[in-house]
């Protein structure tokens, strides 16, 4: 097994994205220290930081070159979408309207 990635506290979120991410492309690997932040104050905190681990140590590069090309990728939100039906702007991840419902896919 080797450690990939240590992640901050506030980015717990991202390790089991990460690891589901790696896990559909068929890199077994596993996120430690997942719940320790409960034990903060007791444990020195660098030591509660959540690890992704890979256990085949052979997939490391491809599993560190599938994650620093998904970083790269990952540009955040696209551009607004405005609903043809009542007008509102709709953030573009969302299929649709949060204010009247109508779908947003043909917009």
């Amino acid at each position: 097994m080797k450690k990939l990635y240590s992640f901050d506290l506030s980015e717990r979120v991202l390790a089991g994205m990460f690891r589901e991410l790696l896990m559909k492309e068929g890199i077994k690997c596993l996120v430690r220290n997942e719940q320790l932040f409960t034990g903060l104050g007791e444990i020195p905190f660098v030591e509660c930081y959540p690890e992704l681990w890979i256990v085949d140590e052979e997939v490391y590069p491809r599993a560190m070159s599938l994650l620093k090309q998904y970083m790269e990728n990952d540009t955040g939100a696209g551009p607004e979408q405005v609903c043809s039906e009542c007008g509102e702007a709709s953030e573009s991840q969302f299929n649709a309207c949060w204010n009247c419902g109508n779908s947003l896919e043909s917009d």
